[in-house]
C-alpha cells in the first residue's frame, strides 16, 4: 500500500491549519509538536526505567509537594532568567538587557524548532513543567540527593523572596 498520498494530504492539511492559526505572526507549531513529543517520550522513558529497575514511586506528602513547588519555581527561573545560565540560552535568544534584580531580558530568535526551544528556555512557566518532571524523577532514582537538592533550592527561593521584601522596604 502506497502511503505517499495520505502523508502529502496530511502535510497540506497541517500547513493550511497552521496558516489559519498563526495569521500574520509566525508560530512554530511543528516545533511545539517536537517539544511535546520529546517531553512525552521523556516521561515514558522515566516510567519504563523506574519499572525496569523496580524503583518504587515516592510517597510525597504536602510538605514535599510544597518543597517541590518552591524548588521548581527557583530552578526554572534560574534556568530561564539568570545571567550565569545565559550560555545555555544563547543559541536560541538575543540579549536585550536586564528585566529585574539579577535577571536578563532576552528575545527569542530563529524559526521552527529553534524558535520553539527559545520560547521554552526563556519562559519560567514553560520550563517549570520540565523542571518539575526532572525533580520528581530525581525523587524516584536518587531520593536522598533529590530531597537535599529540593531543600536547597527551596531555601534559595525563600532567601530571594526575603531579598525582594527587604529591597522594597528600603
Amino acid at each position: 500500500m502506497d502511503l505517499t498520498y495520505p502523508i502529502r494530504a496530511a502535510r497540506r492539511a497541517a500547513a493550511k491549519e497552521q496558516a489559519v492559526y498563526q495569521g500574520e505572526e509566525e508560530r512554530p507549531l511543528a516545533g511545539y509538536l517536537a517539544l511535546m513529543g520529546t517531553y512525552a517520550a521523556t516521561v515514558v522513558g522515566i516510567g519504563l526505567t523506574a519499572r525496569a529497575n523496580r524503583r518504587p514511586l515516592p510517597r510525597l506528602g504536602a510538605f514535599d509537594v510544597l518543597m517541590l513547588a518552591c524548588a521548581t519555581q527557583q530552578l526554572s527561573r534560574m534556568l530561564t532568567k539568570d545571567p550565569v545560565t545565559s550560555p545555555l540560552r544563547a543559541p536560541f535568544t538575543r540579549y536585550r538587557g536586564t528585566s529585574g534584580p539579577a535577571e536578563l531580558e532576552e528575545e527569542v530568535r530563529g524559526t521552527g524548532i529553534r524558535h520553539a526551544v527559545g520560547e521554552l528556555v526563556t519562559c519560567p512557566y514553560c520550563a517549570g513543567l520540565w523542571t518539575a518532571t526532572a525533580l520528581t524523577a530525581a525523587h524516584i532514582f536518587v531520593p536522598k540527593t533529590a530531597r537535599l537538592t529540593t531543600a536547597g533550592l527551596s531555601a534559595l527561593a525563600g532567601a530571594d523572596l526575603l531579598q525582594l521584601c527587604r529591597s522594597r522596604l528600603q
